[in-house]
């Protein structure tokens, strides 16, 4: 369902209306790591993560009449941004179902880009559901977080500059670590090395306690998580691997690495002391696989996926001081 050709159309739709994000270094980092660490900085996108990507991708995808009739999307807050600033520009009307106990900030900036939000409790109800109901009764197209080709395509866009990136830095064998909950970036970035640079390798990254996709590629079935909430990593809080995403990653991906949620606060705290980025805790926990599990990586270079920077104030203040606490 999703191949090159498929992310490359996707990426073709794309150019102009999302940022070629960098990939940064530092040698502090790579002290740590205790090998070269490149950052791609996908933070620096529109909406503050890669998620405008995949929601650009499916908008554009979609005909005349579909959009005119709108879109629907579920989200803790990154999906929904990326979802409701393509439909803003789009023409499409967005609805957007984000849990109740999402960052203020999320919601706020979704209602500030045009959508429609409608607010559910992560625990108790399900999203499906309630995304169904109302795209029945309203006509509106769903377009998922992670389990739809076209958002997967677009998301592999990522995976294309990677590959253009690393070859121009010499890096042609190389672990690329991905901030994982339902694989939609994995995925994409996935095919995409697989066409465009074999060397590299997608090694999915996961908050302890929300290690469905860790679990799944070990075990090769789709494990679900015990728990949907409890974590400040949010933004990758997923139920379970995607029916279209994981058998991408069983045959592309190298085994799941986990971190714990200090590690996560800490690597917030390195990438914006050394490379000046703001990372929310659910996009920094690539970054802290490569400086906190070197163990489990080989090669001299190793690419993290930096997702997404949308974090509140308190939460950044937190890593900041944990890091200071700690050393």
């Amino acid at each position: 369902m999703v191949d090159i050709a498929l992310i490359e159309a996707a990426a073709r739709r794309l150019d102009g209306h999302v940022r070629e994000t960098p990939l940064l270094s530092s040698p502090f980092l790579d002290r740590i790591a205790g090998r070269r660490v490149l950052v791609k900085a996908e933070c620096l996108q529109h909406t503050g993560s890669f998620k405008a990507r995949g929601g650009w991708a499916a908008i554009s995808a979609l005909d005349e009449a579909a959009r005119r009739r709108g879109v629907i999307a579920y989200s803790s807050g990154n999906h929904a941004q990326g979802v409701a600033r393509a439909a803003a520009a789009l023409g499409a009307p967005a609805v957007i179902i984000m849990p109740s106990d999402a960052p203020l900030l999320k919601i706020e900036n979704t209602r500030a880009l045009g959508a429609e939000v409608v607010l559910y409790d992560r625990e108790g109800e399900d999203r499906d559901a309630i995304g169904a109901r109302i795209a029945g009764d309203r006509g509106l197209t769903l377009v998922k977080p992670y389990d739809d080709p076209q958002v997967i395509a677009g998301q592999g866009s990522t995976g294309l500059e990677i590959a253009a990136q690393a070859q121009a830095r010499d890096v042609m064998q190389a672990d690329v670590l991905v901030c994982c909950g339902g694989g939609g970036l994995s995925s994409g970035i996935a095919l995409a090395l697989e066409a465009r640079a074999p060397g590299l390798r997608v090694r999915t990254a996961e908050p302890e306690g929300f290690d469905d996709m860790a679990r799944s590629l070990a075990s090769d079935r789709r494990e679900v998580n015990s728990r949907r909430s409890g974590s400040l990593c949010d933004a990758i809080l997923t139920p379970s691997p995607g029916e279209i995403t994981f058998p991408i990653l069983r045959r592309l991906c190298g085994p799941g690495l986990v971190v714990t949620e200090d590690e996560a606060l800490r690597a917030m705290a390195l990438a914006f002391l050394r490379l000046k980025l703001v990372l929310e805790p659910g996009g920094a926990v690539a970054l802290a696989a490569a400086l906190f599990r070197p163990e489990a990586i080989t090669g001299d270079a190793v690419v993290a996926v930096a997702t997404g920077g949308n974090v509140d104030a308190a939460v950044f203040a937190m890593a900041l001081d944990r890091h200071e606490a700690a050393t």
